[in-house]
């Protein structure tokens, strides 16, 4: 607490002022344009306090804030402070917030951004506009749920020119970047003729003034050897590849270890920048390279070994798709990896010396039997079929090479038939070409018969490597029939793809209905359910997208 109030103290005398385009506002006096859809409960401008808000007050359960119709063909990025405020902590339908871009000529909203974590104060979102040459409209969802007591509230909206992850530091907003509080050592705000540290900087790199403002880390207070302060900037919300440059400056009298990584939603770190360690008391650029498929957040790590170790300052970050090193980003691309078997078995192959384990099929579907996953009509692999099944027999599918060092996310879909034992029924190896090692990363343990299943799994090698789908018949009274299809991968952690919005119009239905409605005026209705139907032979064993958890279903009400 006595951190956040520093940083508020010190924000306040700023005085920069970043270029807006239409479309911000900050709510004072008026809505800029922004207009409630009459079909939905209406937001209210509160003057006195000036923010827009809605509440249970009134009947209803969403509220829709449209803007006016704008036009941006430059990279922008959209700050939102906002805040949502409940009585209870955990329901099953939450308030939330979302923001959604509506561009013209398109029949689906685009959502960009969602919160449902409530807060006594204000928070800030930062969000990422990609360049388009369409009108657009960004339309502000405010969803009440189920609580009796709920308000969301929006204190400003501003729109800028630029990366979010661009940042001078000369408005009060921080550009979103946030100090992970440590008792003894933490960034602060310096610059603007504030004089709290030993290790003062005269003046910052943008405005080359004393009025100027940057971020710093002293070591003045470290107790313990290795003292980390993180400086975390606000997570990237959509893909991005190029070259982060900023400006530091560093001075010590023992150790000094300034590391850049970014991190991703599962806690990943990957180290992108390093300092060599030399002493600069002049401000000097740094530059790093990075991939960012996947939402992630930008960490500026220094440690240091003793009271006496030094400062940190940092200013001016400015992000760029063109790469520092003139590369042209990662020469691999994951759908190179990944198969629906429709045409082929794509770039994945069989060892001969196995024989001709895995066929591909197509069988037309039944009460008994199922189709493929893609489309319930095409073509999947088979293996351990009435040809091949005998004591012994092994199957082995290999996929195309992957490049070392990377993360990925492998995604399958299988479905078992016949099994009495499931130990060994499939299995996914990691093979190391140049260690000719084989690691096991997945199993089998317990499915049901004949539901496809999707399995996925992260993993990461510092070699390159190849996946190995693996079934064996260990004796006759174990073989069964292995069905495998839909083999996707992708970059990043599994987890950190699924934080990225879903393209427009569609939806799985696993987290909810994704702003799908309906009419209650029929006499049948849309119900979200899990697992089988409650009749045989009247619906799905399970749902499309995992085989075992959620679908809609439509009956009479």
């Amino acid at each position: 607490m006595i951190l956040l109030c520093i940083l508020i103290l010190q924000v306040l005398p700023f005085t920069g002022a970043a270029l807006l385009f239409a479309g911000s506002c900050a709510f004072e006096d008026s809505s800029c344009g922004y207009e409630s859809d009459e079909t939905f409960l209406p937001w209210t401008l509160n003057e006195a306090g000036h923010y827009i808000s809605v509440d249970t007050s009134s009947q209803g359960e969403r509220a829709v804030l449209l803007s006016p119709e704008l036009q941006t063909e430059e990279w922008s990025c959209i700050r939102l402070i906002y805040q949502i405020a409940t009585s209870l902590e955990s329901l099953s339908d939450p308030t939330r917030l979302n923001l959604y871009v509506r561009q013209e000529g398109e029949s689906f909203d685009c959502l960009l951004w969602s919160a449902k974590e409530p807060s006594d104060s204000w928070l800030i979102a930062s969000l990422d506009l990609t360049n388009r040459t369409k009108k657009y409209k960004i339309v502000l969802e405010g969803i009440l749920g189920q609580d009796k007591f709920a308000s969301i509230a929006i204190f400003e909206i501003k729109i800028t020119p630029g990366y979010c992850i661009d940042c001078d530091f000369e408005e009060n907003h921080l550009c979103g970047f946030r100090n992970h509080w440590n008792p003894n050592v933490n960034w602060f705000v310096g610059g603007g003729n504030i004089r709290n540290s030993q290790s003062i900087l005269p003046r910052d790199h943008t405005l080359n003034s004393e009025f100027g403002h940057y971020m710093y880390v002293d070591s003045v207070y470290v107790k313990h050897f290795q003292e980390v302060a993180q400086l975390i900037s606000p997570r990237t919300s959509i893909p991005m590849s190029g070259c982060l440059s900023f400006y530091y400056q560093l001075k010590q009298e023992s150790g000094i270890v300034f590391t850049l990584y970014i991190r991703d939603t599962s806690g990943f770190y990957e180290e992108i920048w390093k300092t060599d360690g030399t002493v600069n008391e002049e401000w000097s650029l740094a530059e790093a390279d990075f991939d960012s498929p996947y939402p992630v957040e930008v960490i500026f790590e220094v440690a240091f070994n003793s009271p006496k170790g030094g400062y940190v300052a940092l200013d001016d970050l400015s992000f760029s798709p063109v790469y520092c090193s003139n590369q042209t980003g990662l020469s691999f691309n994951p759908a190179e990896a990944s198969c629906n078997f429709e045409e082929d078995l794509c770039n994945f192959y069989q060892d001969r010396k196995d024989g001709p384990g895995w066929s591909r099929v197509k069988v037309k579907p039944n009460v008994y039997r199922t189709g493929d996953h893609t489309t319930g009509f095409g073509y999947y692999l088979l293996v351990n079929t009435k040809f091949t099944s005998q004591p012994g027999y092994i199957g082995r599918l290999y996929g195309p090479s992957l490049p070392g060092n990377l993360q990925y996310c492998l995604r399958f879909y299988y479905s078992l038939y016949g099994f009495f034992k499931m130990s060994g029924t499939l299995a996914v190896y990691i093979f190391e070409e140049n260690h000719v090692v084989q690691e096991k990363i997945w199993s089998v343990l317990e499915s049901p018969r004949g539901v496809w299943t999707q399995a996925e799994i992260t993993f990461q090698k510092p070699m390159p490597c190849k996946v190995v789908f693996v079934s064996w018949c260990k004796s006759f009274w174990d073989c069964g029939h292995v069905a495998l299809d839909d083999i996707s991968v992708s970059l990043g952690s599994c987890q950190a793809a699924e934080t990225l919005p879903a393209y427009p119009g569609e939806c799985t239905f696993e987290k909810g209905e994704c702003a799908f409605t309906q009419e209650r005026r029929n006499r049948s209705s849309w119900h979200r359910r899990r697992g089988q139907t409650p009749t045989s032979y009247t619906g799905p064993k399970g749902d499309h997208t995992t085989g075992a958890t959620t679908c809609i279903l439509r009956h009479p009400t």
